[in-house]
């Protein structure tokens, strides 16, 4: 599996200026890194780029920040970051330095991130509206508001602060919402690996094994081709695929469970996200079967929503119109589909959304209604499809046959110009492919 190129500084330049353009040219937008986050004593977290600086800049250091002043006649683009520092290097792996920062990414000047204190105030003088995202880092938000506070002091003096603080992603959510063929190209490679993950899984699977070694069976796939987990793996076998978040992974495999797997490999940032549920046994029993097939037929009527001009919350409500009428089919909602559909009676087995914006963050940035209205879907946008059905094994009324069975079937899939291509075709969805497959292992 050949890696495909990263994406190129020229591109991250252009969307600096696009974003800029939108901007205006007597704005300032401010974007401090992701901060890194202690896990114990003086280890930390692995390093996670905040997706907003990742998406206009590349960089992956923490202690940066990235301001962009439209229309600056000594630049526009300014990053401020950590100075180079071989005995710190030596220690935590090498810095690109300022004088790297500009030469790699393409910037218009760099500066210390020490000197951030000094050079800001200056930078927000003079220009009338900053985009930032309050909220996110108290720390920096403070910060922000100490710096804005000392141009307001010197206001008798002619300065000029700033009076319209504005969300930064009412602009950037909107261009990370559409992807280009760059960030599809890596989109594609991450789906690729989750799918060679999740066969890993499905052919190591075997009654009294633990969860956990098919979350090691998926995350080596991943890591053997240069990516990471997108967000924390979910293997949940038995009952523990009806809990939706479902993190623990210690249970042992019964034979006659089913195990269901929500985990997606995030490549040079891009996330996939697959879910697939399967026998441990490799052999589906008859209620076991039964929601499957309601679930995928679920999954086919939203995947055949999804084409350009459609609403985007017509996949959801073409899943859950399939899903309330087998429901009523197998015996487990009893009333006329049409009234149980309006009321939400489905939500009992149903009770999330059939799918999400996908990119840089697993649940991507973007609105979904725009005036009260759910958007339409274009060309460029990503999401999954995963509709479920989850019949926890406490149920009332619900004959014991079903109970404790968990399922969802998740897709990757992004709208063309005349239609849509599913990212993460080509592992096996259907309870006959499964079964297949997982025969052949």
């Amino acid at each position: 599996m050949s890696a495909p190129a990263g994406i190129p500084a020229a591109t991250y330049a252009r969307r600096r200026r696009q974003l800029m353009r939108m901007a205006g040219p007597d704005a300032i937008l401010v974007l401090p890194a992701a901060p890194e986050r202690v896990r114990s004593r003086d280890t930390h977290y692995p390093y996670r780029q905040d997706s907003d600086l990742w998406y206009l800049t590349g960089f992956e250091e923490p202690d940066a920040v990235l301001v962009l002043v439209p229309g600056r006649a000594h630049g526009e683009s300014l990053l401020f970051c950590r100075e180079r520092d071989p005995e710190r290097e030596a220690w935590d792996g090498p810095r690109a330095g300022p004088e790297g920062a500009v030469d790699a990414l393409g910037m218009d000047d760099a500066y210390p991130i020490d000197d951030l204190d000094e050079i800001l105030p200056g930078l927000l003088e003079g220009r009338t509206r900053v985009y930032y995202h309050f909220g996110r880092d108290t720390e920096f938000d403070l910060k922000l508001i100490g710096w804005l506070n000392r141009v307001r002091a010197q206001v008798r003096l002619g300065a000029q602060p700033p009076h319209e603080f504005l969300e930064l992603g009412h602009l950037l959510d909107e261009m990370r919402l559409f992807k280009s063929r760059e960030e599809l190209r890596l989109m594609k490679r991450a789906a690729r690996i989750s799918v060679e993950a999740h066969a890993a899984a499905m052919r190591a699977v075997r009654p009294g094994m633990h969860e956990y070694e098919l979350q090691a069976e998926l995350e080596r796939v991943f890591r053997r081709h240069d990516a990471v987990p997108a967000y924390e793996s979910i293997v949940g076998a038995g009952a523990n695929g009806c809990v939706l978040h479902y993190r623990a992974n210690r249970a042992r495999l019964a034979d006659g469970d089913l195990v269901l797997i929500d985990a997606g490999a995030e490549y040079r940032g891009y996330a996939a996200d697959i879910t697939r549920t399967f026998p441990a046994n490799g052999r589906f029993g008859p209620e076991q079967r039964a929601l499957h097939e309601l679930v995928l037929a679920a999954h086919a009527a939203a995947i055949g929503q999804a084409r350009p001009g459609v609403p985007y919350a017509a996949l959801h409500d073409a899943a859950a119109a399939v899903l309330t009428e087998g429901l009523v089919r197998l015996g487990l909602l009893k009333g006329r589909p049409a009234r149980l559909l309006a009321d939400g009676d489905y939500k009992r087995f149903y009770p999330h959304k059939t799918g999400h914006w996908l990119g840089l963050d697993v649940h991507d940035v973007g609105d979904y209604r725009i005036d009260g209205e759910s958007r339409l879907l274009e060309p460029g946008m990503v999401f999954t499809i995963e509709p479920g059905l989850y019949v926890p094994p406490d149920a009332r009324g619900v004959p014991a046959a079903w109970r404790g069975i968990g399922i969802r079937i998740e897709d990757d899939v992004a709208i063309t110009r005349d239609g849509h291509e599913v990212l993460t075709a080509g592992l096996p969805r259907s309870a006959e492919e499964i079964e297949a497959f997982m025969a052949g292992r």
